[in-house]
């Protein structure tokens, strides 16, 4: 995979996380529930993909994580979304819908002459 191609998913996966995380603290696999609820099932997020993605956006601060007890009694880390995160979601979903405007209206051309 091009790494362009693998920019475009990682960035969006790290802007779903974001934006499960939004509504307060969440363990993994709440996170990867929320993403595929959400999105009708169209999007499914393993542990393999998750996990590291989780890493990353705590490295860049903008997410936080501490140990804690699970709806099942089990110990599940949560995260919770920094300050930074949620300028960084905020400034990075109002890209994201341009992009993914601009990708439908070219899609829904009639033509290929720019749309006419």
């Amino acid at each position: 995979m091009p790494d362009a191609d693998f920019n475009i998913l990682r960035e969006s996966l790290d802007l779903l996380i974001l934006k499960a995380l939004t509504w307060g603290p969440k363990h993994g696999y709440a996170i990867s529930e929320w993403i595929e609820g959400s999105t009708e099932e169209l999007l499914l997020v393993e542990e393999g993909t998750l996990y590291p993605a989780l890493h990353r956006l705590a490295e860049r601060g903008w997410v936080t994580s501490e140990w804690g007890q699970s709806d099942s009694g089990r110990r599940a880390r949560y995260y919770q979304l920094t300050r930074d995160g949620r300028a960084h979601l905020r400034n990075q979903g109002s890209v994201w819908h341009r992009y993914v405007e601009a990708i439908a209206k070219a899609l829904r051309a009639a033509s290929a002459e720019y749309g006419r």
